[in-house]
C-alpha cells in the first residue's frame, strides 16, 4: 500500500524551512536540499514539497534557478539612517524587518583612556562594557560593544544578566530619551571572532560606527563601537535634527537599541 501524506504536510515543510532561514541554519545563497531529501525528512509527497517551495518563493525567501536548484535569497540590504535620534528597532520595523538582539557578555571594569575621554570620566573610573549581537529577521546585522558610566547606572550589568532591556534601567534613572552627539564611520576587515559572530567571511570588510550618546542636557551616557556586516547594510547620514517634541515612545527604546 502506498503511503500518503497529510494534505497539510506542505505547511509543516514551509514552517520549518522558514524558521531555518530566519535563524540562519539556511544561510543566504545556500541551496535547499533536493526534493527527495525533503520528502524523506518530512515524510511528505513531492506535491507537498513543491507547494511549500512555491510558498517560500511567493514570500521572497527563496528563488529557483532552472537546472540548478532552489536557493535562499540574500536578505535585502538594510538602509540604516544615522541621525540625532537613531533607534535600531524603529528603523527595522519601518522597513518591515523584525529586530532582535542577544546579550553576549558584560563586565564592569576601569574605563580605558579612550572610553573615559568619551564619557567625561577620570581615567580608570568604573564603566560597564556590554557586548550584543543584533539581528534583522534572524540574520546577524551588527556586533555592538557599548560602555556606560557605572556611577550613573548602578545595577545595569545585573539587569543585562537577568535578561532585562537597557531601556528599563535607563528609565529607572530618569532617562526617558537620549540623543546622538556624534558618529564616525570607518571600514576594516573583521577579526576571526567578529566574522564568526556575524556569519560572514573573514576577508569581507565590515563597516564600523563609533558613536557617543548623551542625555538631553548634553552629558554623555554611552559610547560604543558597532561592527556591521558590510554587505547587509547601507548607512545613510541624516543632517536634519529631530523635532525636540517628538521623543520616541518607550516601545522604541528596546534592548536592541543599546
Amino acid at each position: 500500500m502506498t503511503k500518503t501524506s497529510s494534505p497539510y504536510g506542505w505547511r509543516t515543510v514551509e514552517t520549518c524551512l522558514t524558521a531555518e532561514i530566519r535563524d540562519g541554519q539556511l544561510s543566504p545563497g545556500q541551496r535547499l536540499p533536493p526534493e527527495p531529501a525533503l520528502m524523506a525528512r518530512f515524510t511528505v509527497g513531492r506535491h507537498s514539497v513543491r507547494r511549500a517551495v512555491a510558498a517560500l518563493q511567493a514570500r521572497g525567501l527563496v528563488r529557483t534557478l532552472q537546472g540548478s536548484g532552489t536557493y535562499v535569497r540574500p536578505a535585502a540590504v538594510l538602509e540604516y539612517r544615522l541621525s540625532e535620534r537613531t533607534r535600531f528597532s524603529r528603523i527595522l520595523l519601518d522597513q518591515g524587518r523584525e529586530p532582535s538582539g542577544r546579550f553576549l557578555r558584560g563586565a564592569e571594569g576601569p574605563a580605558s583612556p579612550e572610553v573615559a575621554e568619551e564619557l567625561g570620566l577620570l581615567p580608570g573610573a568604573p564603566a560597564y562594557e556590554i557586548l550584543r549581537l543584533n539581528f534583522a529577521d534572524g540574520v546577524p546585522m551588527n556586533l555592538s560593544a557599548a560602555w556606560y558610566p557605572a556611577w550613573r547606572f548602578p545595577g545595569m550589568l545585573q539587569a543585562w544578566q537577568a535578561g532585562r532591556g537597557a531601556s528599563e534601567v535607563l528609565a529607572v534613572h530618569g532617562l526617558q530619551d537620549y540623543l546622538r552627539l556624534r558618529s564616525a564611520i570607518l571600514t576594516r576587515l573583521p577579526s576571526p571572532e567578529e566574522a564568526s559572530w556575524l556569519d560572514q567571511p573573514a576577508d569581507q570588510p565590515v563597516l564600523v560606527v563609533r558613536k557617543v550618546d548623551a542625555d538631553l542636557a548634553g552629558a554623555p551616557i554611552a559610547c560604543s563601537e558597532t561592527i556591521w556586516a558590510g554587505e547587509r547594510v547601507q548607512l545613510l547620514v541624516d543632517n536634519a535634527p529631530s523635532p525636540r517634541g517628538e521623543a520616541p515612545g518607550r516601545e522604541e527604546m528596546t534592548d536592541v537599541d543599546r
